[in-house]
């Protein structure tokens, strides 16, 4: 993984040969990496007063792959130096009342941008068809995690008959739940900064029992990484005491609908099913708003005679 100043290393190292607008940027990391983690290339850029271009050429200079892959070995600096306080300070600490929506919903629409700018599509491809072919699918997110892994989970159900999402109560009750988990069968696990340990012990448990592994995080530096037979790699916004997980939650999106469009007929069967249930028993009549000549009627079957 490196070190924790790997960054500043590379910067020291190559700074005599960097172009003059390169080394303003040099300057601005050195002294404010804790802050140019959190910005794009060009929101960096208008920053230090260059191009986004400079900023990208200037990420490459120093070895690395692209913005994004820089952009992540500044926020593993970032991690390794700031507390959960200092984290939330840095990204939000100056900001008024009146911009904190536009600021995270901003930030959130960047990690998306991120997201799609970085992540491997023959991992996500990968993943599609060890879903397909999986005897048994097991779906596990803890804390923070977990509604992703219950959203993903409820899905699958949809369209498998062999989807298991495994509780967290305790650490020992996940392994019971994966007793039977074997080379026939697959696991996603799902975990981003903190990463949980329980959920890296089931990922290593399942990888032992030779089963398939896909993990859901925001690094392949991520401890998740080690156990995995394909990532999925989604930006988390880690400044923050509230962890955006909404990059996540777009690539299990994708994720549910690449599936659906390989199993189109047993989707439509799946729905047809669940749409006579759900009109036979009244799921939802009671909580269906209909207009009726601009008037509004609340349907409660007990009212009706």
């Amino acid at each position: 993984m490196g070190t924790s100043n790997e960054v500043i290393i590379k910067i020291k190292e190559k700074y005599q040969k960097l172009s003059k607008g390169q080394k303003c940027l040099a300057d601005y990391i050195i002294e404010n990496y804790d802050k140019a983690a959190f910005l794009t290339a060009a929101k960096l850029g208008k920053l230090v007063g260059v191009s986004e271009s400079t900023v990208v050429r200037f990420a490459m200079n120093l070895g690395y792959q692209g913005y994004p892959d820089f952009q992540r070995a500044l926020e593993e600096m970032v991690r390794n130096k700031l507390n959960s306080i200092q984290r939330m300070e840095v990204a939000y600490g100056k900001i008024s009342q009146s911009e904190i929506l536009t600021t995270v919903l901003q930030s959130d629409a960047d990690k998306i941008k991120l997201t799609l700018e970085s992540i491997d599509e023959m991992a996500f491809e990968t993943a599609v068809d060890i879903l397909l072919n999986a005897r048994h699918i097991y779906v596990l997110g803890i804390r923070s995690c977990m509604p992703l892994a219950n959203f993903l989970s409820f899905y699958l159900n949809m369209l498998f008959d062999n989807v298991h999402l495994i509780q967290t109560s305790s650490a020992s009750e996940i392994f019971e739940q994966m007793i039977r988990i074997n080379e026939k069968d697959a696991i996603i696990g799902i975990s981003f900064p903190r990463y949980s340990v329980r959920t890296l012990k089931a990922m290593e448990f399942a990888n032992n029992r030779n089963a398939k592994v896909i993990t859901l995080t925001d690094s392949i530096h991520s401890p998740m990484s080690l156990y995995s037979s394909c990532n999925l790699i989604a930006r988390s916004d880690m400044a923050s005491i509230v962890d955006s997980l909404v990059a996540p939650l777009s690539v299990i999106n994708a994720l549910v609908v690449a599936l659906c469009m390989k199993k189109q007929k047993e989707v439509v069967n799946t729905l047809e099913t669940l749409e006579q249930i759900w009109d036979e028993y009244q799921v939802y009549s009671n909580d269906e708003i209909n207009s009726i000549e601009d008037n509004i009627i609340l349907k409660d079957p007990y009212l009706e005679k």
